[in-house]
C-alpha cells in the first residue's frame, strides 16, 4: 500500500504489461470511492486538471473526490490502456452514475498521466463528456464485473 512518502510498483519506465497493471490498479482504487485511499496514489504536490477544475496536492484531490462521489451516485468506472511511454500513460474511460434526480449518465473520456520515479502520479489531466442514458442502457448494473462488459467501437 502506498504511504505518504513512498510510491507503489510498478515503477516507470513502463512496459505494456506494467502500464496495464497501473491502469487497472487505478480503476480498482477509484471504484472504492474512498478519497482518502485514492489520493495516496498521487504525489503530495500532484497537479490535476479535471475538465475545467485545476487542483494541486493531495488535500485538494481528496476534497474534490469527496464532492464528486457525493454528487455522482452509483458510480462505476472502467479504464483501459490507450497508450504509454517511459513515464506516461494515457487511458480511455467510461463510468456511469446517477444524479440527485435519479437521471443516469455515462461519462466518456481520456486521461493523461505522468508519473514520478517512485510510481506515484505527479500529473493528471482529464477530459470527459456526460451523456444521458436510461436505466436500461446501463452497462455496469449491480453485480457486473466492469472488465467483462463488451464496449463496441462506436463507444471508443
Amino acid at each position: 500500500m502506498a504511504t505518504d512518502n513512498k510510491g507503489k510498483p510498478p515503477y516507470p519506465p513502463f512496459t505494456a504489461e506494467t502500464a496495464q497493471i497501473k491502469v487497472k490498479a487505478a480503476q480498482d482504487a477509484w471504484n472504492t470511492k474512498d478519497p482518502a485511499k485514492v489520493k495516496l496514489a498521487y504525489t503530495p504536490d500532484s497537479i490535476w486538471r479535471n475538465r475545467d477544475t485545476f487542483l494541486q496536492g493531495r488535500d485538494e484531490i481528496e476534497v474534490f473526490l469527496t464532492k464528486k462521489w457525493e454528487r455522482e451516485q452509483g458510480y462505476r468506472l472502467r479504464k483501459e490502456l490507450f497508450a504509454f511511454t517511459d513515464n506516461k500513460i494515457a487511458v480511455q474511460f467510461w463510468y456511469e452514475w446517477y444524479d440527485k434526480d435519479g437521471q443516469w449518465w455515462r461519462t466518456y473520456g481520456l486521461e493523461d498521466w505522468t508519473f514520478a520515479e517512485d510510481g506515484l502520479m505527479r500529473k493528471r489531466q482529464m477530459s470527459g463528456n456526460d451523456v444521458k442514458i436510461t436505466h436500461e442502457e446501463r452497462w455496469y448494473k449491480d453485480g457486473v464485473d466492469v472488465n467483462t462488459v463488451p464496449i463496441s467501437e462506436k463507444h471508443w
